[in-house]
């Protein structure tokens, strides 16, 4: 009688091998010594937040954060950033009473896209990190490990920015709650050593619709107290001491800071000024006058001349003007 070759039944199957053999490793995990993936920082100014896979199969359980150092932190220097004194100074100045010890307050950064928002940050690391001053990013995705980082950096004896870029919350995004908590909401008080800054395209970080305004006495939902979830929305925001806003530049100061790459560049003052209609048409072509457009088009003029993007007082760095957002 012929031996069958189809697989038996009783056959595992491979999802069933790979679960076995995750547990296996799991098991194994849990016997070795814990590594400190902690950064020196005392010779580390910045850091990402990440998240890496632990095990075979990838889904949520499986992954664990860690603080992942930044090799080259951005260089760019408050002294690059051009026509935003007022929220500079602001900034500046709540960033300098955290470094004293004084109080301090959580900042939202909202308003026209590549005004600087993003990059006054990074200044502002540059600026303080001799005085202890440590950054860590954190992405939107992410926000739920907000308590955790705090408490691996709690005790430390530096002060650190958690950085939130380009913040924006669909209306069913839960990840906000995490951010309210961490702001002001949690259990457990805030370290004095720990401060959120956020930069956003808008204000209100959740979106609002007209049927949830507050005079509206029943929502397209059937939502009875419609007004309750608009408080929750700009709840959020409200959680931030310090509103600091950023509008769309003049045509001036646009031209300013294109003037102010050009002469790091090396052009002559008399070669500025030849070029400002070329570069208000190239303003004009990307349909915004901002920080990054002028760098950008600094950047292209530079290159065509055969400039390197090396200066005298040290290196220039993309969207030194403008942030990423």
């Amino acid at each position: 009688m012929p031996i069958s070759s189809s697989p038996s039944s009783d056959a595992p199957s491979l999802a069933d091998l790979l679960t076995r053999a995750e547990a296996l490793l799991a098991g194994i995990e849990a016997l070795l010594p814990v590594s400190n993936d902690a950064p020196d920082w005392e010779h580390t100014i910045a850091c990402r937040w990440k998240k890496r896979k632990h095990g075979l199969v990838l889904n949520p359980s499986a992954l664990e954060g860690r603080l992942i150092p930044v090799r080259s932190p951005h260089p760019v220097r408050l002294s690059d950033l051009a026509a935003i004194e007022e929220q500079k100074a602001r900034i500046v100045a709540n960033t300098r009473q955290f470094m004293e010890g004084r109080a301090a307050n959580n900042v939202l950064l909202t308003g026209a896209r590549g005004s600087g928002k993003s990059s006054l940050i990074k200044a502002l690391l540059n600026e303080f990190a001799d005085k202890g001053l440590r950054l860590i990013e954190v992405d939107k995705e992410d926000l739920a490990d907000l308590a955790d980082i705090i408490d691996l950096i709690a005790d430390r004896p530096e002060k650190f920015i958690l950085f939130c870029d380009d913040l924006s919350f669909e209306a069913n995004d839960g990840a906000y709650k995490a951010l309210k908590s961490a702001l002001d909401g949690s259990i457990a008080a805030p370290p004095d050593n720990v401060l959120i800054y956020a930069t956003s395209n808008r204000r209100h970080l959740i979106p609002e619709y007209f049927s949830e305004n507050l005079e509206t006495s029943r929502a397209d939902s059937g939502e009875i107290h419609p007004g309750e979830t608009t408080e929750e929305k700009v709840s959020l925001s409200e959680r931030f001491g310090i509103w600091i806003s950023f509008y769309p530049f003049s045509q001036d100061d646009y031209l300013a800071i294109v003037a102010h790459w050009l002469t790091a560049f090396g052009f002559s003052e008399r070669a500025i000024k030849d070029m400002e209609r070329e570069a208000l048409n190239w303003a004009l072509s990307r349909g915004s006058r901002s920080g990054r457009v002028a760098w950008q088009f600094a950047l292209d003029l530079a290159g065509q001349s055969g400039a390197s993007r090396k200066r005298q007082s040290g290196e220039l760095s993309v969207a030194c003007v403008g942030d990423m957002a």
